[in-house]
């Protein structure tokens, strides 16, 4: 439970720190919620996985719960959840809670409930069938899915843990065997290999530090001090159309014999902030004397004026920049993570650029819609109007005919009558049949008029979607250069570097 929550609590912090946006950013999903979200007690981890299914899908984060039984959920959380995936029920009393919620959601949003249907389905559901209901839809859909294995083991043996490691043993001996050895990690070069029990005496006006010692060495190994410059840099790299940063630099810089006691081109990066540094040294340890020109109050101000012209011809920011989104990568970021967070950006800028897409052709499908729809009446109504006709026609021709037969006389006006109207009939008939064609031509044109727009519609939609897509897009180098003014130098001071043996005490 502890951990639990503390993860919980993590996530939500997290959480608060990202913009708004409609498109999903992560996904924390939970399987066994037993204890963890009860619908009566108040356990550590309910209020923050409530905050969660409250708050998560304005900042894009979804939440995605799994249980054997409904009744473990608290009802707060059930009316915060969009999507159910339902299964098969053994209980009465979970099938109760299931169908509760799902008749309050249907209330909520407006939505039809047949109670008595719903509970047929989720009696009648069959093994991997399952009711998918989501409040974006008008109703419940069923769904099987496929076959999935899954073998659950318990916790690694030591046979099986020992059968892992051995291949990771052996290349690692192999790497490390005879007539290959480890590239030593770079750092400052002693000055002397004599040390004593005490630190050099310096004049009060040069400062001097102490770099932490970070762990313990081998047991015979010897902590001793060696003398080195340390300077602490702020460069500023600014650009008025890509961005505006500031980077803090600290430097660990060797004394050498020769006659260029210190070059700043043989520093070494010092991850490490200043307020670390310490103003004693560790009990015990010895210490290598340090150079002349270290023990003179002028040589930091030269030196000082060495980082800064140094940090000004050497100093760059490589960046990546996205020409699509406008976007360049922050300082250290590799571009497989800069391309993670342009997708991010990429789906909303997407997503609104469909909406607006979307947005351009609704009245055009609309309106061509309506004149399908009219088109369609018209019709149906010249068909009406096209089989009455024919019916009428048909009436006439039967009763001339049965005139002309019955009738004491074989012609007479009368007959010759009904005779010229059947015949307009078969015209009338005929100019029905005819309207009836042209109004299925319209139907049909404008059935075309419509698959048309609409592949218009999904062929500019792909297109965005391509322009969009930041796996596939070229980024572009980015390398600013500080000016001399956006270098401002914080600290030159000497720094005592600790070393186990041959071997930096401090990482």
């Amino acid at each position: 439970m502890f951990f639990v929550s503390l993860l919980l609590n993590q996530v939500l912090g997290w959480m608060r720190t990202q913009s708004g946006t409609t498109s999903l950013r992560a996904i924390l999903y939970m399987d066994e919620i037993f204890g963890y979200f009860p619908p009566v007690a108040n356990p550590p981890s309910k209020l923050p996985l409530l905050t969660l299914l409250k708050q998560g899908r304005a900042f894009g984060l979804g939440v995605v719960l799994a249980t054997q039984n409904p009744v473990d959920l608290d009802y707060k959380g059930l009316a915060n959840t969009g999507t159910w995936f339902i299964g098969r029920l053994q209980t009465e009393r979970d099938k109760a809670r299931v169908l509760d919620g799902l008749e309050g959601i249907a209330a909520g949003t407006g939505q039809k409930f047949d109670k008595q249907q719903m509970e047929q389905q989720l009696a009648g559901l069959d093994k991997r069938v399952f009711l998918l209901n989501n409040v974006h839809d008008d109703a419940p859909e069923l769904f099987e899915t496929r076959w999935a294995l899954s073998y659950l083991r318990g916790p690694l043996t030591r046979a099986q843990i020992k059968l892992l490691m051995d291949p990771l043993k052996q290349d690692a001996g192999a790497e490390a065997g005879p007539g290959r050895t480890p590239a030593p990690a770079a750092a400052p070069a002693p000055v002397s290999a004599s040390a004593s029990a005490s630190a050099s005496l310096l004049p009060p006006d040069i400062t001097q530090y102490y770099i932490p010692v970070r762990g313990s060495g081998d047991a015979n190994a010897k902590l001793t001090y060696h003398p080195a410059l340390l300077g602490a840099a702020e460069v500023r790299y600014s650009d008025s159309k890509t961005l505006d940063m500031t980077q803090q630099v600290m430097l660990l810089c060797p004394f050498t014999d020769g006659p260029v006691s210190l070059d700043w081109s043989t520093a070494r990066v010092l991850d490490l902030p200043v307020e670390d540094l310490e103003s004693e040294p560790q009990a015990g340890a010895q210490f290598v004397d340090a150079p002349s020109e270290a023990t003179k109050a002028k040589s930091y101000a030269s030196w000082r004026k060495d980082l800064a012209s140094w940090l000004y011809r050497n100093q760059r920011l490589e960046l990546l920049e996205s020409p699509t989104l406008d976007i360049v990568s922050n300082p250290g970021e590799s571009e497989r993570d800069f391309r993670v967070r342009l997708q991010q950006l990429g789906r909303e800028q997407r997503d609104d650029a469909v909406e607006k897409l979307r947005r351009k052709y609704a009245p055009k499908l609309e309106q061509l819609e309506e004149r399908k729809r009219r088109a369609e009446q018209a019709v149906a109504r010249e068909a009406e109007q096209a089989k009455g006709q024919k019916m009428q026609t048909a009436i006439s021709f039967g009763a001339t005919l049965l005139s002309s037969f019955l009738g004491r006389k074989r012609a007479s006006l009368s007959t010759l009558g009904r005779a010229t109207t059947a015949v307009r009939g078969v015209g009338r008939s005929m100019k029905e049949s005819q309207d009836v064609d042209r109004a299925e031509e319209n139907v049909t044109a404008i059935s075309q008029q419509l698959a048309d727009l609409e592949a218009e519609f999904q062929s500019e939609t792909a297109a965005l979607e391509h322009s969009l897509d930041p796996q596939t897009e070229q980024l572009e180098k980015v390398s600013l250069k500080p000016t001399k003014a956006n270098i401002a130098i914080k600290l030159v001071t000497l720094a005592w570097a600790p070393y186990w043996d041959d071997k930096p005490a401090w990482e």
